[in-house]
C-alpha cells in the first residue's frame, strides 16, 4: 500500500502535471470506486471545474477543485497516470479524466481497491476520515509530547499496531512502522504503555526523518508502486523491511521477522529489546 512518502511524490508529479486544467468529462468504469454518490452527479459535479492544486493529508490526495475536494485513496494498487492527448483505455483503467487541453488523466488500480470522493471544502476538514487524522508528521506542532498523548489511548497495544494508528502518528505505515522502530532501538511487539518518554521521544524523532528521507527518495517501490514520475529509491536504504535473514546494518545479527496484529514486521532481535 502507498504510505505518506509515496503519496507525496504522486502529489507532486500531479501537482505539476495536472493544476490549473480543466475538467471537459469524467468516465468512471468501476462505479464501486466512487463513494456517497451516483456516477452520473459525480461526472456532472465535476464538469468544467478546474484543479487549483493538489494537496495531500496523510495518505490521501485532495484535487482542490473549485467547488469541491475530490478526496482519492489508493488503497493497495491505486496508480495516476497523465497523458498528452487521448489514449486507450487500459483494463484496469477505472476512471479517466479528460481536460478542456485534450490531455487525460487516468486512475489505474488491479484490485480496484481506490476510492473518490468528492466532498464540501468548508466541511471536508470536519468530517471523517480526515477529521480522524492527527497532524502532519512534519507540523512543528506535532511533538513528541503530542505522541506521548496519543499512546495513552493504545497503552495496551504493541507499539507496533500502535503507530499503524493514524490517529496516533500520521503518515507511517507498515513499511515506516519497522524503519521506525528499527532506527528508535524500540522492539515492535513492546507494549505501548511500557515506553518511557525517552523511548517515545526516540520514536517521534525517528518516525520524522524516516518520513523525511523517504519523501526525498521518492517513496519505495515495493512490488508494483510507482508515481506518475517513475519509481521510487527509498527501498534502498531499508535496514529492516523485507531484510529477514540478511545482517542488521548496525550490529550485524540476523533480522528476523514475525507477525504482529496480523502484520509482517521486521526487526533486529539484538538491536531492538523487548521492554515488558
Amino acid at each position: 500500500m502507498p504510505e505518506l512518502p509515496e503519496v507525496e511524490t504522486v502529489r507532486r508529479s500531479l501537482e505539476r502535471s495536472v493544476s490549473g486544467k480543466t475538467v471537459s468529462s469524467v468516465k468512471v468504469y468501476h462505479p464501486k470506486m466512487i463513494r456517497g454518490m451516483e456516477v452520473a452527479p459525480f461526472a456532472d459535479a465535476l464538469h468544467q471545474e478546474r484543479i487549483e492544486r493538489v494537496e495531500r493529508r496523510g495518505k490521501f490526495l485532495l484535487f482542490d477543485f473549485d467547488r469541491f475536494y475530490l478526496v482519492s485513496h489508493l488503497r493497495m494498487e491505486g496508480k495516476y497516470f497523465p497523458y498528452p492527448q487521448p489514449v486507450e483505455r487500459d483494463k484496469h483503467t477505472h476512471v479517466v479524466f479528460r481536460f478542456t487541453d485534450g490531455s487525460e488523466l487516468h486512475y489505474n488500480d488491479v484490485r480496484k481497491f481506490g476510492t473518490m470522493e468528492l466532498r464540501d471544502k468548508e466541511t471536508a476538514m470536519q468530517t471523517a476520515p480526515l477529521a480522524q487524522l492527527e497532524r502532519e508528521p512534519f507540523d512543528p506542532e506535532f511533538t513528541a509530547e503530542v505522541l506521548a498523548e496519543n499512546l495513552i489511548r493504545k497503552k495496551r497495544s504493541p507499539i507496533k499496531t500502535a503507530l499503524l494508528d493514524q490517529s496516533i502518528f500520521l503518515g507511517l505505515g507498515n513499511i515506516y512502522v519497522d524503519e521506525t522502530l528499527h532506527a528508535a532501538r524500540v522492539h515492535p511487539l513492546t507494549k505501548a504503555g511500557a515506553l518511557t518518554l525517552d523511548d517515545i521521544s526516540r520514536i517521534h524523532q525517528a518516525g520524522v526523518e524516516v518520513l523525511r528521507q523517504a519523501v526525498e527518495a521518492g517513496g519505495s517501490t515495493i512490488r508494483s508502486y510507482v508515481s506518475p514520475s517513475g519509481k521510487g529509491e527509498f527501498q534502498l536504504q531499508l535496514a529492516v523491511y523485507g531484510q529477514k535473514g540478511e545482517p542488521c546494518p548496525r550490529c550485524g545479527t540476523a533480522i528476523e521477522k514475525i507477525k504482529v496484529g496480523g502484520r509482517g514486521t521486521h526487526f533486529c532481535p539484538t538491536c531492538q529489546q523487548v521492554a515488558l
